[in-house]
């Protein structure tokens, strides 16, 4: 059940195709339907850290995206714009996950991801060193390539790109990413960082040419614009 809320929660947050780039309504139905479940089962850690996950991203809302509903990145988000209520409420439901002992699950430990983000109200002071860590135990759990590639974007940050890079290009060879566009836009941001600007240009690209969302394709083609010669 849980997994199946998050993704009606993803789909809102990010809708995969489209033109939109966020489905606000799905968001909302999967914030209702998690506290509910937090009511009904609130010895269940995993619920709680579920909670928290959806609530500190949905704070981010209407930051995500500009005047003619362009998406905007994370680390470029006017924090401000932040639903700080969300984001107490969240780290509230994060508390009454770990109050309730045990390992953290995949659920609580992107929980934790998400509260590192919003703990920092400027982005140079997020704890990516924290978040790499985080990564690190949450793809012990899970397995995921999906997971190992943001984990390689929380290296990049804490250690530079030339270490996210290493991790990218192994993951390159990972079948189950082969049409996945983060993985060229990840590649794409690093090579940028490293100053090797052709390559990056050609993976941002690539990267667009991938994804089925209308509002992404044209970020992504438009950050590749910003790197020709």
């Amino acid at each position: 059940m849980l997994e199946v809320i998050y993704l009606v929660f993803n789909e809102g947050y990010s809708a995969t195709a489209g033109d939109d780039w966020m489905r606000p309504e799905l968001v909302q139905d999967a914030l209702r339907l998690g506290r509910i479940l937090a009511e009904l089962v609130p010895d269940e850690p995993e619920v709680h850290g579920l909670v928290a996950l959806m609530e500190i991203q949905a704070s981010r809302l209407r930051a995500r995206t500009g005047p003619g509903g362009e998406p905007i990145l994370l680390l470029d988000q006017e924090r401000a714009r932040w639903d700080w209520v969300l984001v107490n409420r969240g780290l509230k439901a994060l508390d009454r996950a770990d109050a309730l002992g045990g390992e953290p699950g995949p659920y609580a430990l992107q929980g934790a991801i998400a509260a590192c983000h919003a703990r920092a109200r400027r982005p140079q002071d997020t704890d990516w060193p924290r978040i790499a860590t985080l990564y690190t135990s949450l793809a012990g759990l899970t397995g995921s390539p999906i997971v190992e590639l943001n984990r390689a974007v929380a290296l990049a940050q804490a250690f530079g790109p030339e270490t996210g890079l290493e991790l990218v290009d192994e993951l390159a060879s990972e079948p189950s990413l082969e049409d996945y566009h983060l993985l060229p836009s990840v590649r794409g941001d690093l090579l940028a960082k490293l100053g090797r600007l052709g390559e990056a240009r050609a993976e941002l690209e690539r990267a667009a040419a991938l994804t089925r969302n209308l509002q992404e394709r044209e970020l992504l083609f438009e950050r590749a614009r910003t790197l020709a010669p």
